[in-house]
């Protein structure tokens, strides 16, 4: 496909020409011209596909030569290069047929997005003339996916282009029993989120230019490659780095690839997939820009749920209103989770998820304390399936957040709002030693003032309503916890289980034992 440059400025013709590598993005670079007048006399025997001209020049403008060179060659693509940032320019430019309209000033990459879109929009237009070739690609398409991402191999013999001897040709003197054939799974980002797809389209046939014996095929947000080595592992890293890399600074993008187990025979490229699929999913949790399925084969998960000391440490955070502290601590779960060398994405998903359920468990439980306890509305957690593990910590900071404004939008006024802070502060500290002064301290009252304000809006002492809310703790969790009976004495603050049973039966009656186990006989069978 060839490209002419016109602009009357010798810099910026001769820059256009070799800041960007054009022939390895499949575009054949013609003379560039240095006036429409040289330009028009040219175009009718080197037919460029794509035209990138100056819009104001000496002689003619670039916008005349758009307008003869579209009589001249209807299916032209003009692509405007201009100094000047007016919007009157591009309505005028838009009018005459031009496709595209850039400033001088615009990155490489983005020249090189503009081009590929014409390249693309070129291409497309060929296959509509082409009936029978698009539907050899589609039929292409078709195969890959059915005998790679599918190991549909029953169906039918194996599709020629994935055939040993279309794979070996570029590797000189292997025969097939030689080679080794391996799936990898391509990640590109680096262009707008509204270029995603024109970014895989411009990998998929970069790829299959600079790596011989490639074949690439787009599979939703994911470029899939078949690669051909030989046996010689130093060699086969080597090659694959040095065309990954290749293909990023041609097209100004940054690719991340997961490989599958190497195979011998064509049938088995759908487990070399399945291997690789396996290992991608491990993307947001790895810092290498190309790891192997044999990395993460082995891994066994690392922790799923928060300690009762998280939990606590949370319950805090939500209560202080503090949105920077609480940015911090999520984003220390996700860097410890993500350190933890047995981590996968199972149990990496299900601790964020930990992390949510020990939130809502607080927002609960405090509005409950307060005497609040009517629903709110929340929206669910619903991270997004292909996120990147900080993107997640950010989605997980964010629901917290929810939580802590629902909470804190809610509260009294005056001092009732004391004693309700007071409240919720003595909720996410239970599991602590915690006294009258403490408390006093965190709501920033005497602590003789407090102690009033609690016997009038409570009607019982300071002390006696920590004790009552210890036991309702410890009620709760005996009824549905399997959790021993010391266990539960020591996160409802109690360390002598001795005397926490005491107390206990004091209040209700019951020893723990008795009380759990009349709870647990009041639940319907089956549950």
């Amino acid at each position: 496909m060839r490209l002419l440059i016109v602009d009357d400025e010798v810099i910026i013709r001769t820059g256009l020409a070799s800041v960007i590598a054009w022939p390895e993005l499949g575009i054949e670079l013609l003379q560039p011209a240095a006036s429409a007048e040289e330009a028009l006399t040219r175009m009718a025997e080197e037919r460029p596909h794509i035209l990138m001209t100056d819009i104001r020049m000496t002689g003619r403008s670039g916008l005349e030569l758009a307008e003869e060179g579209l009589r001249l060659l209807p299916e032209l693509e003009v692509i405007i290069l201009s100094g000047y940032d007016d919007f009157s320019y591009a309505q005028q430019a838009i009018r005459q047929g031009v496709t595209d309209y850039l400033l001088k000033t615009s990155k490489p990459e983005e020249i090189i997005k503009t081009v590929l879109q014409a390249k693309q929009r070129i291409t497309e237009r060929w296959a509509e003339k082409s009936r029978e070739g698009q539907l050899m690609r589609e039929n292409r398409e078709r195969l890959f996916a059915g005998w790679i991402i599918d190991g549909d191999i029953a169906s039918g013999p194996c599709p020629s282009f994935l055939q040993p001897d279309a794979l070996k040709a570029a590797v000189d003197g292997l025969d097939d029993a030689q080679m080794l054939r391996q799936v990898i799974v391509l990640h590109a980002e680096g262009w707008d989120r509204s270029s995603d797809a024109l970014l895989r389209f411009a990998v998929q046939n970069t790829l299959e230019d600079v790596l011989p014996g490639a074949i690439a095929h787009v599979e939703k947000q994911q470029i899939i490659g078949v690669v051909s080595w030989p046996p010689v592992e130093q060699e086969y890293l080597f090659r694959l780095e040095t065309a990954l890399r290749r293909v990023e600074q041609l097209l100004k993008c940054t690719l991340r690839a997961a490989i599958g187990l190497p195979v011998r025979g064509s049938a088995d490229l759908h487990e070399s997939y399945r291997t690789a699929s396996a290992a991608f999913r491990y993307r947001g949790l790895m810092d290498y820009k190309m790891w192997h399925y044999e990395h993460v084969q082995d891994r066994q998960g690392g922790k799923t749920v928060l300690t009762h000391e998280e939990e606590t440490t949370l319950g805090t955070l939500l209560l202080d209103n503090d949105s920077v502290t609480l940015t911090t601590w999520t984003r220390e779960l996700v860097a410890n989770l993500m350190a933890e060398p047995e981590v996968t994405p199972e149990s990496f998903s299900a601790c964020l998820h930990s992390a949510v359920i020990a939130g809502h468990r607080w927002l609960t439980r405090t509005m409950r304390a307060i005497g609040r306890e009517e629903s709110a509305r929340l929206e669910p957690w619903q991270p997004e399936p292909d996120a990147e593990a900080v993107d997640l910590g950010d989605m997980l900071f964010h629901h917290l957040y929810g939580l802590m404004h629902v909470y804190h939008s809610r509260m009294g006024q005056g001092q009732a709002a004391h004693v309700q802070k007071a409240i919720g502060y003595i909720e996410s500290s239970l599991a602590q030693d915690i006294n009258l002064q403490q408390v006093a301290g965190h709501v920033h009252l005497h602590p003789g003032h407090l102690s009033e304000l609690f016997k009038k809006e409570m009607g019982v002492t300071f002390g006696d309503f920590v004790t009552d809310m210890r036991i309702r703790r410890a009620m709760d969790m005996l009824a549905v916890s399997p959790a021993k009976v010391s266990e539960v004495a020591a996160i409802s603050g109690y360390e002598d289980v001795k005397y926490f049973s005491r107390l206990f039966k004091k209040h209700t009656g019951k020893t723990p034992s008795e009380y759990r186990e009349e709870a647990l006989s009041f639940k319907p069978s089956g549950s």
